[in-house]
């Protein structure tokens, strides 16, 4: 089998139409085996404050009380992830919307209350291989949206880039992964408002000395965190960039990687 692709998007690629469609249209042309993993974009927090639900984020991570998890389950397991299949069914791409509770295909523990309450938020625990390696054969794309389960009847906010990490890792002991993170920057800025500020390669060791410096942005904290995760677990290249930066790199282009 071929490279299997990850993809994981979020940000403006899902809040704009025009380039959420430009995206899956140069996603369903890949070749090979694929996974999308989709965030909800800002589309929870406006809902949310429309709703008069208070949004509460704690170092770029969700808190997730009973009727928050209502909310993005409906809208990232509804809205957003059957918009994706639609639009990639529109182009040709045998896609299948899926949370983790589908098929028991992510299975998360409610994480333990330590420093900070983080609520509903789930860590996974399990990655059911066998079922993403029958949807491949079957020519099935799966795309996975940032909600998983327990097993015993409850839903739990996971966190995207945690999950295509994970997928990643765990698929890893049976094929060649590429893992690539896709959004509306460049990729991994000092300042988003200056695109020379992009910062090329990333190791361990100067991502620890921009973390003490205070140059990553608190959202692009958890990305970096499971980007190093993947690879300590087995995935074999990892990406973050702009869409036209990761459509390219599978295409015929080099990527900004991580190492």
């Amino acid at each position: 089998m071929p490279k299997l692709n990850i993809i994981k998007i979020g940000g403006a690629i899902i809040e704009e139409k025009r380039k959420l469609v430009s995206f899956l249209k140069d996603f369903s042309s890949l070749k090979g085996p694929k996974i999308l993993v989709h965030g909800g974009g800002r589309d929870a927090n406006i809902w949310a404050e429309k709703l008069g639900i208070p949004v509460k984020i704690k170092n770029g991570r969700r808190i997730t009380d009973a009727k928050t998890l209502n909310l993005i389950a409906a809208i990232y397991a509804g809205q957003i992830n059957k918009t994706i299949v639609a639009n990639l069914q529109g182009f040709g791409c045998n896609a299948l919307g899926l949370s983790g509770a589908d098929a028991d295909l992510i299975k998360a523990v409610k994480r333990p209350i330590k420093r900070i309450n983080y609520g509903f938020v789930g860590d996974i625990i399990k990655i059911n291989n066998d079922l993403f390696n029958l949807f491949f054969k079957q020519n099935i794309v799966p795309v996975c949206c940032a909600i998983t389960h327990n097993g015993k009847g409850q839903l739990l906010n996971t966190n995207a880039d945690t999950i295509a990490a994970e997928i990643g890792k765990s698929l890893s002991k049976e094929i060649d992964i590429k893992l690539s993170y896709c959004f509306d920057l460049p990729g991994v800025m000092k300042d988003v408002n200056n695109s020379s500020s992009l910062i090329k390669k990333i190791t361990k060791k100067s991502y620890q000395k921009l973390l003490l410096n205070n140059s990553i942005s608190a959202g692009m904290i958890p990305k970096l965190h499971n980007a190093f995760n993947a690879l300590d677990g087995g995935v074999n290249e990892v990406a973050i960039g702009s869409i036209k930066t990761v459509s390219y790199t599978h295409l015929t282009l080099p990527t900004k990687r991580i190492v």
